[in-house]
């Protein structure tokens, strides 16, 4: 099973309906309660939340990215490197670790839930107020949105190169290619990219720039003030159980 990341997952729900940006407002939200109240109580109010989401999405299992085993190896060696302070600095880097992780899946929620192509025009729209100070702001959307839908481009191309690599022959004129196996699969990785870079460049100009990608066709509704409502519930009782507590 193919892991599915930062690609929409095409299921009906009423998450998938929302507005981009509204996503983005919300994540941003909780975001700033995390990093102000990053309490147990706040902690697992997210975590919470954020499967609840999941659950409104009609999330598979299988959009779950499986972790490989040095992350899981690192994040055991960081705690082994706490042990020194403690049960206070084991505490706190569980609990900087549990923040990372809502934080990132909170990211990996709008990806899943939201269509690449909604991102450009969201971005444009809530960096709109910017733009009476000469933000650039329209070429920054873009950027975002480009390096979002590129990424899970370029990992497809690095399994591609590194499935490809294998079956090179290891002996004769070969030997001397194969002999670092991150150099070759990066140099690769790298004229790739910048052959698709320079394709892509040419196909947004033919399609008349970067107003094109930052058009607005969706906008705002009345099921985005709910659910903007419901994020900022869920934010005002965590910062009153962070005060609290």
């Amino acid at each position: 099973m193919s892991v599915v990341l930062l690609r929409e997952v095409p299921v009906p729900s009423p998450v998938h309906r929302l507005w981009a940006g509204t996503k983005m407002i919300g994540a941003f939200a909780i975001s700033v309660v995390l990093m102000l109240w990053p309490t147990w109580p706040v902690l697992g109010i997210m975590v919470t939340f954020l499967i609840l989401i999941g659950l409104l999405a009609r999330l598979p299992l299988g959009a779950l990215p499986r972790l490989p085993a040095w992350f899981w190896g690192l994040m055991a060696l960081g705690a082994v490197l706490n042990i020194p302070g403690g049960g206070p600095a084991l505490l706190r880097y569980a609990q900087v670790t549990v923040f990372g992780l809502i934080l990132l899946t909170a990211s990996f929620l709008i990806a899943w839930t939201t269509p690449m192509g909604e991102i450009a025009p969201a971005l444009a729209t809530l960096g709109a107020p910017l733009r009476k100070v000469r933000v650039p702001v329209d070429e920054w959307a873009v950027v975002v949105a480009l390096t979002l839908r590129g990424l899970p481009l370029l990992l497809d191309e690095m399994r591609v190169l590194r499935a490809a690599r294998r079956l090179r022959p290891k002996s004769g004129l070969m030997r001397r290619a194969t002999d670092n196996p991150i150099v070759d699969i990066l140099t690769a990785a790298m004229a790739v990219s910048t052959r698709r870079a320079g394709e892509l460049a040419e196909a947004i100009t033919a399609r008349g720039g970067i107003g094109q990608l930052t058009a607005h066709p969706t906008a705002p509704g009345r099921r985005d003030a709910l659910a903007l409502a419901v994020v900022f519930a869920v934010c005002a009782v965590s910062i009153a159980i962070g005060i609290l507590g």
